[in-house]
C-alpha cells in the first residue's frame, strides 16, 4: 500500500494516533445567547484537549467567540452588523476570551498563547513565513496557541469569513495530521433531523453530499458560519490532504479518541500551498485578465505563467499582489492568480514581450503577469 492510499483509507479511528491536530469551536459553542462566555461550555472543551495535550499531541486551536463575548460588556443585545461595531466587539472580547483560556489550560498546566491572523498572513509570503515559524516555535515549547482571525483590524476585503475557512487553512500552514471542527450540531445530515434526515457517517468526495440540506448559523445566532461553512472547510481540507471531521464540542473527547462520532471527511486530494487553497476557495477577486487562445492553452494546459503578450484586455481595480480571475475571450473562467502589477500598469503592456518592455520600461517591467506559483485552475 502506497503513502498516498495509507492517508485515504485512514478513517475516524486513527485519530488517537495523530500527532499534530487543528480543533476549531465556534461561537455558539462558547457562549451563551446573551453573549456571554458559557464557563461550562469552555472548561469541558479545555479538559478534553489539554488532556490530548499532556499526552504529546500537538494541539493548535481555532477559536471563535471574540465578537460574541465583547456584546454583554458593550450592552450589545445580539451581534452587530457593521464593521466598526464588530471590531469594538472583538477588541473587548479577545481579551476576555484568552483570560478564560488561560485560566482553564493553566489549571492543568498547559500554556496557551494568542495568534492573530488575517488572509494577508497566510498569504504574502513574508507574513507567511513568520506566521509559520512562531506557531512551529510554540508547538514545539509545548504551548497551545489559541488562533483567530484579527477583527479588530481586518476589513471586509481581507477577512476570511469565518473561522472555519480559517481553520481549514491554518492546518495547512501548520501541516497538520488532522482537522477537528466543533460546533452545536453532533454531524452532517442529510436533511434536518426533526423531517427526518440522517447522519452521514463518512464523506469521502463530493458526490456524498449530492442533495444533501446543508444548514446555516446555528440556533445560538452569535456565529458567522453554520454547518455549510464546516462542511466547506473540511471538504477544503481533505481535498487537499488533510482528514477531518465534523462533530458537536460536546463530543470532542469522544472524537478525539476515535469513536464512531461525527462526520469524517477522508483525504480526497494532495496538499497544496496554503495560498492556492485561498486562491481557489476564498479569495475576493478584484479583476479579471482576458487572455487571447495561445495564452489559454499555456495556462489551462500547460499550466505555464501568464506573459503580457497573450492579454487582450484587463478589467477592474488591481493593485500588485491582489487576486484576479483569467478568463478566455468568450468569457470562460479558466484560473485564478495573484497578479504582479496593478490595473493601472497593465493596459500599456499587453499584447507586448516581458523583453521589449524591459528595454522601454526597465528590468522590473520583464517579470511575468501571474507566475505560475501564484496560480490555480479553476
Amino acid at each position: 500500500m502506497t503513502m498516498t492510499s495509507e492517508v485515504r483509507a485512514k478513517g475516524r479511528e486513527w485519530l488517537p494516533e495523530a500527532r499534530r491536530i487543528v480543533v476549531k469551536v465556534g461561537s455558539s459553542s462558547l457562549t451563551t445567547i446573551r453573549g456571554g462566555i458559557s464557563e461550562k461550555a469552555l472548561a469541558a472543551l479545555v479538559d478534553s484537549l489539554a488532556d490530548r495535550a499532556s499526552g504529546g499531541t500537538e494541539i493548535v486551536l481555532v477559536s471563535s467567540g471574540a465578537i460574541a463575548a465583547g456584546l454583554a460588556p458593550l450592552g450589545l443585545a445580539r451581534r452587530p452588523r457593521d464593521l466598526a461595531t464588530q471590531q469594538a466587539a472583538a477588541s473587548v472580547g479577545q481579551g476576555l476570551l484568552m483570560a478564560r483560556y488561560t485560566q482553564a489550560f493553566g489549571a492543568h498546566g498547559v500554556t496557551v498563547s494568542q495568534v492573530l491572523l488575517t488572509a494577508d498572513d497566510l498569504v504574502r509570503r513574508t507574513q507567511y513565513k513568520n506566521a509559520h515559524r512562531a506557531l512551529e516555535k510554540l508547538l514545539h515549547l509545548g504551548v497551545v496557541p489559541v488562533v483567530n482571525e484579527n477583527d479588530t483590524v481586518a476589513t471586509h476585503e481581507i477577512r476570511f469569513g469565518d473561522n472555519d475557512r480559517l481553520a481549514a487553512l491554518v492546518a495547512h500552514l501548520v501541516h497538520a495530521d488532522a482537522l477537528v471542527l466543533l460546533s452545536d450540531v453532533d454531524s452532517v445530515y442529510t436533511g434536518p433531523p426533526a423531517e427526518g434526515g440522517v447522519r452521514i457517517e463518512h464523506v469521502r468526495g463530493a458526490a456524498d453530499l449530492d442533495g444533501v440540506q446543508i444548514g446555516s448559523t446555528g440556533k445560538a445566532g452569535v456565529g458567522t458560519g453554520g454547518m455549510a461553512t464546516k462542511v466547506e472547510a473540511a471538504s477544503i481540507a481533505a481535498s487537499s490532504g488533510i482528514p477531518a471531521l465534523v462533530t458537536s464540542t460536546g463530543a470532542a473527547a469522544r472524537a478525539l479518541a476515535g469513536e464512531d462520532v461525527g462526520t469524517w471527511f477522508s483525504v480526497s486530494g494532495r496538499r497544496k500551498p496554503v495560498r492556492l487553497l485561498w486562491l481557489e476557495h476564498l479569495a475576493a477577486v478584484r479583476g479579471t485578465l482576458t487572455l487571447d487562445d495561445g495564452a489559454v492553452r499555456a495556462v489551462g494546459q500547460r499550466h505555464r505563467s501568464l506573459l503580457p503578450a497573450g492579454i487582450t484586455a484587463v478589467s477592474g481595480d488591481f493593485e500588485a499582489g491582489d487576486p484576479v480571475e483569467i478568463a478566455d475571450q468568450a468569457g470562460r473562467v479558466l484560473a485564478r492568480g495573484i497578479v504582479n502589477f496593478s490595473a493601472d500598469e497593465l493596459p500599456a503592456m499587453l499584447g507586448r514581450s516581458t523583453k521589449d518592455l524591459g528595454k522601454e520600461l526597465g528590468p522590473e517591467y520583464e517579470r511575468v503577469v501571474v507566475h505560475v506559483d501564484d496560480l490555480v485552475l479553476v
